[in-house]
């Protein structure tokens, strides 16, 4: 860390796209108050290498896909499925052919090791482009971590959603004739997502489509880009806590649908610097044609790290509550009106703006 005119600029180690720790300015401490994005005692930034509450072992292992499917199918509430470090489970025929959806029972932990000694955490993959969900919470309080979870879709087909759109284009009809897919999709509550590589779901890497007290958070979670969709996370009537998360390559890394219910706090992430669009995201009432201006319930925003040169945030309508933008640091936008797309009943306020201050 280094000190500045006042400024104590802080160089934090977060998890880069290659898996290894590097050095990246992530917040800045100006007189007493933290500005971005800075780790927890629970280890860097997008977890991996450091990352402190990594699983090693379960009641279950499971090396391949039918092994896989027979553990979880047995497991109880309580219970670790266990996915060792090495493996990689192609999904791809099963989902395929018999729309296979890996579904973990209430209370159980699906899990590999990403971060320890090396590991890269087990893959989970689908070369499907019909790979509507991969993975599938059957009741509240599972937790997935510490797996790679790779889907078919990094590209962002810009031309197809220039057809679809287009005058006389075939508008949603001929959109959705497009598959999309999910990474993990629920609609029970207490959903917890640590220490993963999310990347290539066409929808959302995980999508909360409904359910309150989930939590998002020391994951890298990138390369969700596709053009009209394209979320790290999405969220139906949901409510979630975002934090410590590493985003890149997405079309919004934080989205919502706005629907009366539609709550997150986002805190601590750090968006490398590339994305579609806007960041983080929520959609009002002419989004979803539903004869509102309703932009979610309540959104809180802040001590986030923004490099794209994208708006760092857009709420499109009015939420129920409020929404607070505070202490984020916004490295590529000069001002609010620059960063912050909004209206009636958003707040923003003590951002950081611009780069860290040279070392004299």
């Amino acid at each position: 860390m280094m000190r500045v005119l006042g400024v104590l600029a802080a160089i934090s180690l977060v998890a880069c796209p290659s898996g290894w720790a590097q050095e990246e300015p992530t917040w800045i401490e100006r007189d007493g108050v933290v500005y971005g994005a800075k780790p927890d005692a629970q280890g860097p930034i997008g977890g991996g290498a450091g990352y402190t509450h990594i699983v090693t072992a379960g009641d279950r292992t499971a090396t391949d896909l039918e092994g896989l499917v027979d553990a979880l199918a047995n497991a109880q509430d309580g219970d670790v499925v266990f996915i060792p470090g090495d493996c990689e489970i192609d999904m791809t025929t099963l989902i395929y052919i018999d729309e296979l959806v890996l579904d973990v029972p209430a209370g159980v932990t699906l899990a590999s090791d990403r971060g320890a000694n090396g590991s890269p955490g087990a893959l989970l993959t689908s070369d499907a482009l019909k790979t509507p969900v991969m993975i599938r919470p059957a009741g509240p309080g599972v937790r997935v971590t510490g797996l790679r979870l790779r889907g078919p879709n990094t590209k962002r087909y810009l031309d197809h959603h220039r057809r679809a759109f287009s005058e006389g284009g075939g508008g949603h009809e001929y959109y959705y004739k497009f598959p999309t897919q999910n990474g993990i999709r629920t609609q029970h509550d207490a959903l917890e997502v640590d220490n993963c590589d999310i990347s290539g779901f066409g929808h959302a890497g995980t999508y909360l489509a409904g359910g309150t007290g989930h939590r998002i958070h020391h994951n890298y979670i990138h390369h969700c880009q596709y053009n009209g969709l394209g979320y790290g996370v999405s969220h139906g009537a949901a409510g979630s806590l975002i934090e410590y998360n590493l985003f890149n390559y997405n079309r919004h890394s934080i989205a919502g649908t706005g629907s009366p219910g539609c709550s997150y706090v986002a805190r601590h992430n750090v968006e490398l610097g590339v994305s579609l669009s806007h960041c983080f995201d929520m959609h009002g009432g002419r989004d979803r044609k539903d004869g509102t201006d309703i932009a979610g319930t309540a959104i809180e925003i802040y001590n986030n790290t923004f490099r794209a040169p994208e708006r760092p945030i857009a709420i499109r309508g009015v939420p129920q509550d409020t929404c607070d933008v505070h202490h984020n640091w916004f490295l590529n936008h000069a001002d609010a009106a620059q960063a912050v797309r909004a209206s009636d009943k958003t707040n923003v306020f003590d951002n950081l703006h611009g780069p860290a201050p040279a070392n004299p």
